[in-house]
């Protein structure tokens, strides 16, 4: 049996470990039929190359700094590249966010200096709209562009500044979906419950957040199990969402519908 992603190119953006939600949804993509490219930059970058063989088949890697004007606009031919001259993307995996939890993370809300909030803006959210420019050439008539989030609509232990970015992040994605819906592309997030990767390691104070969800998410919710939320990214690059844009789809356990 075909998998949803059968014959689809898929860009996942941000793979770093093999731990994260960006690795686990290159392995369901692979596992659903899909071509994948993966990226990363900088130190991360050779981490990147070597994880990428424990994946069912070895991704190309590409260097892609989602704040570097010039690494977007090659891009485009870096993708070609690897897939062929007239290939394109059907879907695009934003992975990505960043803000220094010396200054912003575990409990420093009031103290965060504007120079790192804006780092977290532009790595966290703004970076959503400059990879789907920059992807938006290689989706011809249509794709699917999903991000990951963690819930904005409240304020959280620890998570402060980040909050912030996600809020910002959010928005981002409704106006990615009104102005990218006339050409064809969804944009939608996907917003998981605390999962173990690197980026909640950096958080102090994060374990507030994991202890909350094991008393109230009433399906449950394994913090080490980053395959549902890899298969709802799935789901949403599939064709199988085709008038679905502008959402946020929760996978946490159903924490979020939870009152106490």
């Amino acid at each position: 049996m075909a998998g949803i992603l059968e014959g689809k190119n898929i860009l996942v953006a941000g793979v770093t470990m093999d731990s994260s939600i960006g690795f686990a949804t290159a392995k369901v993509a692979q596992e659903q039929g899909a071509t994948v490219l993966i990226s990363n930059f900088g130190r991360a970058l050779g981490i990147t190359r070597r994880i990428a063989k424990r994946l069912p088949t070895e991704p190309a890697v590409l260097e892609l700094d989602v704040t570097d004007p010039e690494h977007l606009a090659r891009l485009e031919g870096l993708v070609r590249a690897e897939l062929g001259p007239d290939a394109g993307l059907d879907g695009v995996v934003h992975s990505i966010a960043y803000g220094n939890p010396e200054t912003l993370l575990g409990g420093k809300f009031l103290e965060g200096p504007w120079e790192d909030v804006a780092q977290a803006v532009h790595v966290s959210a703004y970076s959503l709209k400059s990879l789907a420019t920059a992807c938006r050439p290689l989706m011809g008539s249509g794709g699917s562009i999903v991000g990951l989030t963690f819930d904005a609509t409240v304020a959280w232990p620890a998570y402060d500044w980040m909050g912030v970015a996600k809020s910002a992040l959010e928005s981002c994605s409704r106006y990615l979906a009104r102005d990218l819906g006339p050409h064809g592309i969804r944009c939608n997030l996907v917003s998981a419950g605390p999962l173990k990767t690197l980026a909640a390691r950096a958080i102090p104070g994060f374990e507030e957040l994991e202890a909350m969800w094991s008393e109230r998410s009433p399906l449950g919710w394994d913090n080490t199990d980053q395959e549902p939320t890899a298969k709802a990214v799935c789901a949403l690059l599939s064709d199988f969402f085709p008038a679905t844009t502008g959402e946020v789809v929760h996978v946490d356990g159903g924490f979020h519908a939870m009152g106490a």
